[in-house]
């Protein structure tokens, strides 16, 4: 699986992802010239090599009619609300940066995950600062700047076509950051919206590393958070960023393949021995409905010999506090055990096959030298009320048919088929 791997070790910023994923494009020049005319009115981009701790990598520089500015101030402060930096900027609220993304020219796909960014960033700043998704007007990231940097990334990815991607846990840096609205913490409020769910870590070192363009396309982009899974490298990125630490401070991306099909899930369990087998169908129906892999219970022996079940739910890390809400609201449980654990899957796909009566898709599954299928339960079942069979009955039918297509022949009913 070709598997693209981003180490946050000293965060993330725009223009740091943007400058690492150039790193692996085949023709990064021609890549820059796309950007110069995909049609951001006055922005221009360039590149320059820089060194950090004595790696050399790419820094991506954005100029708005002339001027630089990066995708935080420094690329390493929160520049969004920043006091006598915001009025530099054009405010846009989220209908008019969809008309902007919704004028250049690149690929459909990619307006459509800009625009999916920008909608977890509006998210994220109208829960921090308590109005409505309408009323949000952005400053750093709804500057031409912040819109630039969010194209290049996206458009990147959509011509890397990695199969999947992950990251390393997020690195946020440290202290505070001061703003137009007074001095904030590190994260910013809105950064450390958009990180829930997500792995990060603070350290000695002070400043805002991961920024909330950063933090966004993060959230948006990344599948799973973890260690770096075995992969054979093919290609390594390194993105700079402006300001210098005792760190290299730089993004850094592999691009290879993955041969193992493993992931990390979060296992959420809960003893219960007061609902009724109603109400626990209802919560396992609600938790299926919003994503989760898998519900299941298992009866258990409570204390004082009262029947009860454990009821758990699998679900992907991102999906972990969704789900434990779901848990709280839809059963009587007072506490949710949480245990993190490997899963192995073979590779899924459908197909459809025609049949002598109506179309079957089939599900196909493979890996670990191990290859398998199954008809779709649906289709069987809407088969077999309408011909008023059993479920057996329609299989074997099918598979008598489909058998004797393949060596021509005649089937048990005696029609004859001719391969």
């Amino acid at each position: 699986m070709r598997t693209l791997y981003l180490d946050c070790s000293m965060g993330a910023a725009g223009d740091m992802l943007a400058a690492a994923l150039l790193e692996l494009h085949p023709e990064p020049e021609a890549f820059v010239e796309r950007l110069n005319y995909m049609g951001l009115q006055g922005v221009a981009f360039r590149t320059e090599k820089t060194e950090k701790c004595g790696i050399v990598g790419t820094r991506m520089v954005v100029t708005v009619n002339g001027t630089e500015e990066g995708d935080a101030l420094q690329h390493h402060e929160h520049s969004g609300f920043h006091q006598g930096y915001e009025h530099s900027h054009e405010h846009h609220g989220l209908n008019a940066l969809g008309h902007i993304i919704s004028q250049l020219r690149i690929p459909q796909k990619v307006k459509e995950n800009m625009v999916g960014v920008y909608h977890s960033i509006a998210d994220a700043e109208s829960h921090v600062h308590g109005v409505s998704v309408e009323e949000i007007h952005f400053h750093e990231v709804g500057a031409l700047d912040a819109v630039a940097d969010i194209a290049a990334v996206c458009l990147l990815l959509h011509e890397l076509e990695p199969e999947r991607i992950e990251a390393s846990p997020v690195h946020v840096g440290s202290g505070q950051v001061r703003c137009t609205h007074g001095v904030l913490p590190v994260p910013a409020p809105a950064t450390a919206w958009l990180l829930r769910g997500i792995p990060t870590y603070g350290s000695s070192v002070q400043g805002e590393l991961c920024t909330p363009t950063g933090a966004a396309l993060l959230k948006y982009f990344v599948r799973q958070f973890g260690v770096q899974p075995p992969m054979r490298v093919e290609k390594i990125g390194y993105g700079c960023g402006k300001k210098d630490f005792e760190q290299a401070n730089c993004v850094r991306v592999l691009l290879g393949e993955t041969s193992r099909s493993c992931e990390n899930i979060v296992e959420l369990c809960c003893n219960l021995d007061d609902m009724t087998p109603e109400a626990i169908g209802f919560a396992m129906e609600t938790l299926l409905a919003a994503g989760a892999l898998d519900v299941y219970t298992i009866s258990a022996g409570m204390k004082k010999n009262r029947p009860g079940i454990l009821f758990t739910c699998m679900c992907r890390s991102e999906q972990r506090e969704e789900m434990l809400r779901l848990m709280f609201l839809h059963t009587t449980t007072l506490g949710i055990r949480e245990s993190v654990c490997n899963r192995y899957t073979l590779k899924r796909s459908i197909k459809n096959v025609e049949t002598d009566y109506g179309p079957v898709r089939v599900k196909e599954a493979e890996g670990w030298g191990v290859r398998r299928e199954k008809q779709e339960y649906e289709d069987l079942a809407r088969i077999a009320r309408r011909k008023g069979l059993s479920i057996l009955q329609l299989e074997k039918l099918i598979n008598d048919v489909q058998e004797c297509r393949e060596r021509g022949g005649q089937d048990n009913a005696g029609y004859e088929y001719k391969g």
